[in-house]
């Protein structure tokens, strides 16, 4: 199974997980350390958050074993979380080079290429993904992030549509759908998605976020401040218009929404 995580808001990265890795006993830069157990404290510091450790272990496994593509992918993943992503882009091109026929390093250098704004590049690389693996929704969710940055949001609705048909469970892509939804033009549906969404995660600050925008918008007042007092909670970002435009990439429609909320 694929370990997938949110780096980015609305987008996936996907490790490649402990037991896809090469076993292999021996020195690690002239120490007697055992690889597996440098595999388990690599995974452990990343689900940790601590990605400035991961990413030392994880170059030593890359010096263990230089010619395996998933370890490379994987430091490239600590790398984006640390918002070195030139530096990321080479570890996934590397990975690519080794093994051009393994979907994850697609997936990966995508959300990174997304990171830098490099949207057509992103696209490439998930079709590239979706030509490998054409059932993939997390491939879908992000080319769809990467067609809405190029202000084509018919066509993301439709990949975020596939990515949910796929996995019914996967709540980011259903909280882009719903987003994607409003700027459409179809207002109603996509409250009726992002209030079903917060009350099945009621921590999911996105759609709380989303949701405020969208009642204020529909002249539903009241219920948007009780939306924004939780989502203000959660996460106190979304209080600043340009990470929500330019970080998170909301669609023009929500962010107007969001900003004649704030201005009240």
């Amino acid at each position: 199974m694929r370990w997938l995580i949110a780096v980015v808001l609305g987008l996936c990265l996907s490790f490649t997980p402990l037991s896809l890795l090469p076993a292999l006993a021996g020195p690690v830069g002239g120490s007697q350390a055992d690889i597996n157990g440098l595999r388990h404290q690599a995974f452990d510091l990343t689900r940790q958050g601590k990605f400035d450790l991961a990413e030392v272990v994880w170059t030593q496994l890359v010096e263990a074993l230089p010619d395996e593509p998933a370890v490379w992918s994987n430091r490239g993943n600590v790398r984006v979380s640390q918002n070195k992503l030139q530096d990321a882009i080479h570890d996934y091109d590397q990975a690519i080079a080794l093994d051009p026929l393994q979907p994850d390093p697609y997936l990966n250098r995508g959300a990174a290429y997304e990171a830098v704004g490099n949207w057509q590049e992103a696209i490439d690389d998930y079709n590239r993904l979706l030509k490998l693996s054409p059932d993939d929704p997390a491939a879908y969710n992000n080319r769809g992030n990467a067609k809405g940055a190029q202000g084509d949001w018919k066509a993301a609705l439709k990949d975020y549509e596939k990515s949910i048909t796929i996995q019914p469970s996967f709540s980011l892509g259903y909280a882009n759908y719903g987003i994607a939804l409003f700027e459409v033009g179809e207002r109603a549906k996509s409250v009726q998605v992002l209030k079903s969404l917060a009350r099945k995660y009621p921590n999911y600050a996105d759609v709380r976020a989303a949701l405020t925008a969208a009642l204020w918008e529909t002249g539903n007042w009241g219920e948007a401040e009780s939306q924004w007092a939780a989502a203000r909670g959660l996460d106190r970002r979304y209080a600043d218009l340009k990470w929500v435009k330019k970080v998170r990439r909301w669609p023009p429609s929500l962010v107007a929404g969001l900003d004649h909320f704030l201005k009240l």
